[in-house]
């Protein structure tokens, strides 16, 4: 794929929607691609997690283990899908398991990269942080949600 159309990938991803072509162009010029074959993991839960991925084609299975060990589907991910965004930003582990379904290619986008981007481009961090606030008022809308389970 031309850079351009790495670009025109990058602007439909959530995180990236607001954040000008010529700053995607950076981060899509220092990102790298990664093909993968139907079955092939693209990461595992409970591993170190240091940058994030877009997905370019294909599709990908996400797992978690359950309680009793065996794996859960908890959903799929294709083109414009954003996997492990918070490993741009920290040092995280994989919080599930992600397998190609068919053949499928993604763009790596690695933590020093992305931390540069936040350093040189303040706007880009004021992106983020609104981010993790949406992330965090969704997570806690949630635990209301189902706070009444665990009253005594």
């Amino acid at each position: 794929m031309a850079l351009n159309d790495d670009i025109a990938l990058l602007s439909t991803v959530a995180l990236f929607h607001e954040i000008g072509e010529d700053k995607l162009r950076l981060i899509a010029f220092g990102a790298e691609r990664r093909k993968l074959q139907p079955g092939q993991m693209l990461f595992r839960q409970n591993t170190p997690a240091d940058c994030a991925f877009v997905v370019a084609s294909g599709r990908f299975e996400l797992t978690r283990a359950g309680r009793n060990g065996h794996s859960q589907t908890i959903g799929t991910a294709d083109r414009g899908a954003l996997l492990g965004e918070l490993a741009m930003v920290t040092s995280v582990d994989r919080s599930m398991t992600a397998i190609a379904l068919d053949d499928a290619e993604v763009i790596r986008i690695n933590r020093p990269l992305f931390r540069r981007m936040l350093e040189e481009y303040p706007e880009i961090a004021d992106i983020v942080r609104e981010r993790i606030a949406v992330n965090l008022a969704e997570i806690n809308a949630g635990l209301d949600r189902i706070a009444g389970r665990f009253a005594d």
